[in-house]
């Protein structure tokens, strides 16, 4: 389908109305709508990942090229899944792309190679420990988001399976990514630690019972 923009504001939707592709007009808070805009905030996100990108370049060595073609063909592919959701189950158009097995085997083979080098782990890791591993789990949370409401759409239209398979894989991609990035640019990961947290604070009160409070000050004492 051939893609023209002359003039960006057209006021048709100010009455809380949007079009779908094909023309037919639905609330703007429809589930269709909804699904398709959290694909597309996913796709900004991701967006800011490769913006940062170019800076870590030289820690990345001979890896750069490969992933930064990576997070390029993953915007392209989120910008076909936003275009299928905005499209009616009863409307096609020439060279209409829909996801398939293809995208998702390719994001699996992505995280095999990814984990080859990363240790298990024995925490549940925690968002940060630098700009890239920080925007890649706000990428992975909204993914989540994004596959929840495309299955709350399914429940009520027909929609690619194969999509919401690929948006699943996708949020699984993107938590081994935030994993390998942190690896290779020697950043710390942060682990969640409650539990340890517990287990100190309960040694430490079975310490003090042991021994008893520590004794009060005499008065006058100095």
């Amino acid at each position: 389908m051939a893609i023209r923009l002359t003039k960006i504001y057209t006021r048709t939707g100010d009455k809380g109305l949007t079009a779908l592709v094909g023309g037919k007009r639905v609330p703007k808070e429809s589930a269709r709508l909804e699904a398709y805009g959290t694909i597309d905030e996913l796709n900004a996100i991701i967006g800011i990942v490769r913006t940062y990108l170019p800076e870590y370049r030289t820690k990345f060595g001979d890896d750069y090229e490969a992933y930064s073609e990576s997070l390029r063909r993953i915007q392209n592919e989120l910008f076909d899944v936003g275009s299928e959701l905005a499209t009616p189950a009863d409307f096609s158009y020439p060279q209409m792309h829909k996801m398939g097995a293809g995208e998702v085997k390719k994001l699996e083979a992505e995280m095999d190679a990814m984990e080859k080098e990363l240790e298990p782990l024995k925490s549940f890791t925690l968002p940060g420990g630098g700009v890239l591993n920080a925007f890649l789990h706000q990428a992975r949370t909204v993914c989540r988001r994004a596959e929840r409401v495309c299955w709350r759409l399914k429940r009520e239209e027909d929609i690619n399976e194969q999509l919401i398979i690929y948006v699943n894989r996708l949020s699984d991609h993107l938590f081994v990514q935030s994993r390998w990035v942190a690896k290779r640019l020697g950043e710390p990961e942060f682990l969640w630690d409650r539990a340890l947290r517990i287990e100190e604070d309960e040694h430490a009160a079975r310490a003090s019972k042991r021994h008893g409070p520590a004794p009060a000050p005499k008065r006058g004492a100095k």
